[in-house]
């Protein structure tokens, strides 16, 4: 999606909603960026959205993923133009998905497997 708005979220979670399998409720964890906590947003029946709280990247590992791919892929770098930009988050996300064990070490907490 070229936006991060209101409406790109709702197609967003129609998409969810549509692989949640029948007579299931799926969770999604969102961190509070206005197109996730709009009142305009329909939220589909099959599922609930839960905020995180703000300021607590060490609770969504997503926050490291994109750390990681600004600091291993775009940072230091001039893009001619938006298609520019695209092409280059592309690729870093391909490479990123090429290497599963380094997603899992970017999203592990040691602290939630220790008593």
């Amino acid at each position: 999606m070229p936006y991060c708005n209101t409406q790109a979220m709702q197609l967003h979670l129609a998409e969810i909603s549509r692989h949640v399998e029948p007579g299931a409720h799926a969770i999604v964890i969102l961190d509070q960026a206005g197109w996730h906590t709009t009142e305009k947003l329909e939220i589909p029946a099959n599922l609930t959205l839960v905020c995180l709280p703000p300021n607590c990247p060490e609770l969504n590992p997503a926050e490291n993923v994109w750390q990681f791919l600004r600091q291993r892929y775009l940072s230091n770098r001039v893009f001619r133009d938006y298609h520019h930009i695209v092409d280059a988050c592309t690729d870093a996300w391909n490479a990123l998905i090429e290497q599963p064990w380094r997603i899992m070490m970017i999203g592990l907490r040691q602290w939630c497997h220790t008593s």
